[in-house]
């Protein structure tokens, strides 16, 4: 029986002998890669992360005392450590493991945290819960992959330095990178500390001094810490984390178990807030990572374990044309520059950043800041092209809200990964971007279709200067071009029914799905007009007056029902004292577990099938109703 299959739980880690945690830490490494070949997944974080996890582990006793990773998607090992081997053959799939940590899971995931920077924030608050109750146990966080550049971090590590009695344990898990290499002001500094000539060899005496002390008193830690300090004034910057008024420990080569448990033990002996700053490499252990200047390997599809090739082909994708199209513009217009949160290539802005470097700007895990700091490029003259993920603005709304709506500005927010995107689970599916800015005054949201519309979109955007605009499209492959038969104004009519029976408005991507849907509503006698809004928000006039020459009105999109595009388009309807009926079909507003794409849709019924079923039944209510009057009124004469 190998290690790895032996352990139950963190108990059973603990028991080892030091000796066999390098075997340990090669089986890991060869579990991560065979789970995460056949399911992708996160591998490159995870494989820099193994060594750290199992000290993580030996020192601190899950679950009674909280490890909170940050962001989750490093927290696979940890998953293994604590009995969860046999899920790992499903990972990310229907009924398996979740690819972040998970309540429901396991009692060892305190927290389910996929979105960066959080990590912080959790261990205050439940290190000060603890305090009330007169608990002393410690709360680890370990905090990494590029976490730091976001400033909820900092606004977290100002509230637990203010502490000095809450014992709060923080790991920086430092591998230099959050997708890609790691950009800005904080990295630079960690970098300094980290790769400094000659730093490495004059602190080995004082880590060798504090490796060798069994117990370290506070008086005995205070000393070796300022021989420490010291020598840091003198070979490299002030340590930021001192100057918040919290101990420091490091660098550790996190890739050395019994070093990093020394510095672990250091840390939890001290009984109050400690940074221990562990140096790691992305991809370790795995050539085919750990030499992908990408971004080692942080996400990956299905590969072949020996080779690291990609077992997929791999067709053009909707991030593929945004970044053609993009560089395009760029070479047209030296007004037009793009922002990144530390995801240059997962957003498709790497080719601009490699045309134009310097109209390109990373600003970290930051969406906030990315928001407001767009707006202030608005202000200077420019037009700023922001591509995140549409699950992380989110996490920016008061910006978009107050900063760029409110004052006018004209940045272009493209939504890469909207609607569902299944396997990441609920707090990855974008599923919210259409319902939060459906509120924002003066916003215009646009679903592209397809290729040409997708480029047409992004062109549409770049020529408005008086607010924001927003293009969403989803992940994967692009479907096939629908060409429309007829433009009204920004509507697209796609396919016309010989009676104005039911005018079925189809978002985005969902377009080839409601053509194939109206098809099989002929099948059963309902004729069905099938339109593409294109820009979704605010509703156009055309749309109104279309919907208004129609019995019934049916909109299918793939985010939220409330606030969505029916919402928007029944209310438009009723200000225009249209009585027409619509029915929306979209998500209902609650999390939903991990799955493929499709599973999820066929869980809310947004399938060809039950679509066309739906649609079917509505018009035939549709028809009773309007029969009824006739039937029941009274003949010629009669009173």
């Amino acid at each position: 029986m190998s290690l790895l299959s032996s352990l139950t739980g963190p108990a059973d880690l603990r028991a080892l002998r030091p000796d066999q945690l390098p075997v340990l830490a090669g089986e890991i490494r060869d579990a991560l890669v065979a789970a995460v070949a056949k399911t992708g997944g996160h591998l490159g974080p995870n494989l820099g992360a193994v060594e750290l996890t199992i000290a993580v582990h030996r020192v601190f006793e899950s679950p009674r005392e909280p490890i909170i990773f940050d962001t989750g998607h490093q927290a696979y090992v940890h998953k293994l450590l604590t009995g969860r081997l046999d899920g790992f053959a499903q990972l990310r799939q229907r009924d398996g493991l979740s690819g972040y940590p998970s309540r429901a899971e396991s009692e060892h995931d305190w927290v389910e945290n996929s979105h960066a920077s959080t990590s912080l924030s959790y261990a205050d608050g439940l290190a000060k819960a603890f305090a009330v109750r007169g608990d002393t146990r410690p709360v680890v966080a370990v905090i990494g992959d590029g976490a730091l550049t976001g400033g909820m971090a900092w606004e977290a590590l100002n509230n637990i330095a203010a502490a000095q009695d809450r014992p709060v344990v923080i790991v920086v898990n430092d591998n230099g990178r959050s997708y890609s290499p790691t950009i800005g002001g904080v990295a630079d500094a960690l970098a300094t500390l980290r790769l400094r000539p000659g730093y490495e060899e004059a602190l080995a005496a004082v880590r060798q001094a504090l490796h060798r002390a069994p117990v370290v008193g506070t008086k005995l830690y205070d000393a070796l810490h300022a021989i420490k300090k010291g020598l840091k004034d003198v070979l490299a910057p002030q340590g930021m984390f001192e100057d918040l008024g919290m101990k420091y420990v490091g660098p550790v080569d996190g890739h050395d178990v019994e070093m990093m448990e020394s510095a672990l033990r250091r840390a939890r002996s001290f009984g109050g807030p400690v940074i221990v700053h562990a140096v790691t490499t992305k991809g370790f252990g795995y050539p085919p990572a750990e030499t992908d200047t990408i971004d080692a390997w942080h996400s990956t599809g299905v590969f072949e374990p020996d080779s690291g090739l990609s077992s997929a082909a791999k067709g053009p994708e909707w991030t593929d044309v945004f970044a053609d199209e993009l560089v395009r513009i760029g070479t047209e217009r030296s007004d037009v520059v793009a922002i990144t949160a530390a995801m240059l290539h997962p957003t498709g802005l790497a080719p601009f950043a490699e045309r134009f470097p310097e109209r390109t700007y990373d600003v970290g895990i930051a969406e906030q800041h990315a928001l407001t700091s767009a707006a202030g490029l608005a202000m200077g003259g420019l037009h700023p092209v922001v591509a995140i993920y549409s699950t992380f603005l989110n996490r920016a709304f008061d910006q978009l809200l107050m900063d760029v709506a409110l004052h006018g500005q004209p940045v272009t927010l493209v939504l890469d990964r909207a609607g569902v995107t299944g396997s990441d689970g609920a707090s990855h599916n974008g599923m919210w971007d259409m319902s939060i800015c459906s509120i924002v005054p003066g916003l215009q949201l646009a679903a592209p279709r397809d290729e040409a519309t997708m480029r047409e979109a992004l062109r549409e955007s770049v020529q408005v200067s008086d607010g924001p605009t927003v293009i969403r499209f989803p992940k994967g492959a692009l479907p096939p071009e629908v060409p429309a038969i007829e433009r009204r104004g920004r509507v697209d009519v796609l396919r016309r029914g010989t009676t104005p029976e039911v005018l079925l408005v189809a978002v985005g991507s969902l377009v080839p799905m409601c053509l194939a849907v109206a098809e099989r509503a002929a099948d059963h006698g309902i004729e069905v007009t099938v339109v593409d809004p294109r820009w979704v928000m605010p509703v156009a006039d055309e749309l109104v007056t279309l919907a208004g020459e129609h019995r019934l009105v049916v909109t299918v999109e793939d985010g939220g029902r409330a606030g969505g595009v029916g919402t928007l388009l029944s209310q438009a309807l009723q200000d225009a004292d249209c009585d027409v009926p619509v029915r929306t079909l979209g998500l209902p507003q609650r999390f939903f577990d991990h799955g493929s794409r499709g599973q999820v849709l066929a869980d809310v019924g947004l399938t060809e099938q039950d679509v066309a079923r739906r649609i079917v039944e509505w018009a035939a209510r549709v028809a009773d109703r309007a029969a009824v009057p006739a039937e029941t009124e009274p003949a010629e004469g009669q009173q």
